[in-house]
């Protein structure tokens, strides 16, 4: 019984993670209508600013982080703006697909270059103390508890921005008609540049607290959690913030379950294998809703 709440406390923590990520995949699908397959790399670009700053530069952990969520912040912004903006009206949607699958290649090479392929080990910058339930049967490490809450947190702060502020009114706006919102004075670049914005500065997160929990890192970190990540948005309903995290947690328990109880090498294909069965019931995913476009 111990054993199947620590994986099912390890699921949920690894969920957790996929759900942050998997927030930037939903929330640039939805306003943006875009695919950025490019969002795991900047992950890795995340953890690599925050490694490098305290171990080069002798920055303070917290400024690391500061300076990583800058840092994917603004990346987001340029790879948005110089790379998707002019294919946003292209006659064909593949067009932006390979575009971002080339970004992502450009930042897992630059990372060759720059820090080369071998595996790096993550500094420890999270020291929040176990917790023991049980008489001791059962320890939840502090960095799992962390994420559980920042998760938590972000989707709760996010999910109230869109709703509630000027900013988040205007990307619901941009969603569901960019011509339209654009006759209404939404200025439909800024919003969509601060839709990759938020959602490159949450990647940032993500590499630290993935990083945390499984300390190596390599230019290929972000590359698997990405697309699960991307699974995750599609199985919670791609577009909605409560279905991101619904479908990171899902799948994080999912995976867990799997190496636990199947088998380590196929965890990943039951993965896969289950969103194809939950889109086979549910095309639109656990959360998304059927839209009828009207002729």
């Amino acid at each position: 019984m111990m054993s199947f709440i620590s994986y099912l406390i390890s699921g949920i923590n690894l969920g957790s993670v996929y759900a942050i990520i998997a927030l930037g995949y939903t929330m640039v699908y939805g306003i943006a209508k875009m695919l950025n397959f490019a969002h795991g790399d900047v992950i890795m670009v995340g953890a690599f600013v925050i490694l490098t700053a305290i171990t080069k530069a002798g920055l303070a952990p917290w400024m690391s982080v500061l300076l990583a969520i800058v840092i994917c912040t603004l990346m987001g912004i340029t790879i948005e703006a110089i790379a998707y903006r002019p294919l946003r009206k292209a006659a064909s949607p593949l067009a932006v697909l390979i575009t971002a699958i080339g970004v992502s290649y450009l930042l897992q090479n630059l990372a060759l270059l720059l820090f080369g392929a071998d595996a790096k080990s993550f500094v420890t910058i999270i020291n929040v103390p176990n917790v023991s339930l049980f008489g001791g049967q059962l320890t939840i490490k502090g960095i799992t508890i962390v994420t559980i809450i920042v998760s938590a947190i972000i989707m709760t702060v996010l999910t109230l921005f869109v709703k509630r502020t000027k900013p988040g009114r205007a990307m619901q706006a941009v969603s569901e008609d960019k011509d339209a919102a654009q006759l209404m004075g939404v200025n439909v670049n800024t919003t969509i540049s601060l839709t990759f914005a938020i959602g490159s500065g949450l990647a940032a997160i993500a590499g630290l607290l993935l990083c945390s929990a499984y300390p190596t890192l390599t230019p290929y970190t972000g590359s698997m959690p990405g697309i699960k990540a991307f699974v995750a948005a599609v199985f919670g309903g791609i577009g909605s913030i409560p279905g991101a995290m619904v479908g990171g947690i899902l799948l994080g328990i999912i995976e867990i379950f799997g190496r636990a109880y199947i088998s380590t090498q196929i965890a990943d294909a039951i993965c896969f294998a289950v969103l194809i069965i939950v889109l086979l019931v549910k095309p639109t995913g656990l959360f998304g809703k059927n839209v009828q476009e009207k002729v």
